[in-house]
């Protein structure tokens, strides 16, 4: 249940099954992002495997992968990170970028 709130809270679209189905994979769907959803008390590694394992799934949807890592018990102040490919990094920093132009016109 608590993962259906952290995909609520970042607006994406559950997966049905979360993704435990043959066609449908990850957590959810955010923009163009596949996302899986990975929440702990206190730490997660992020391995070459689960790497792998996003970035499969989201290439056979047509979507780029993305890990949305949530650390802390429920109640408490929790940690949000994500971790994405550096490709859309670097076009995430573009926009930005003009964007800033923009408003400095």
């Amino acid at each position: 249940m608590s993962e259906l709130k952290e995909i609520r809270r970042f607006g994406g679209v559950p997966q049905k099954n979360s993704g435990r189905g043959k066609h449908r994979k990850g957590d959810a769907v955010w923009g163009p992002f596949l996302v899986d959803v990975k929440e702990y008390a206190k730490s997660y590694s992020v391995s070459i495997k689960s790497w792998a394992k996003v970035s499969t799934d989201a290439a056979q949807e047509g979507l780029e992968p993305a890990l949305s890592i949530v650390l802390g018990e429920e109640g408490t102040p929790r940690v949000r990170v994500w971790v994405i490919t550096d490709e859309a990094m670097q076009e995430y920093k573009q926009m930005l970028d003009e964007r800033d132009l923009e408003i400095r016109k």
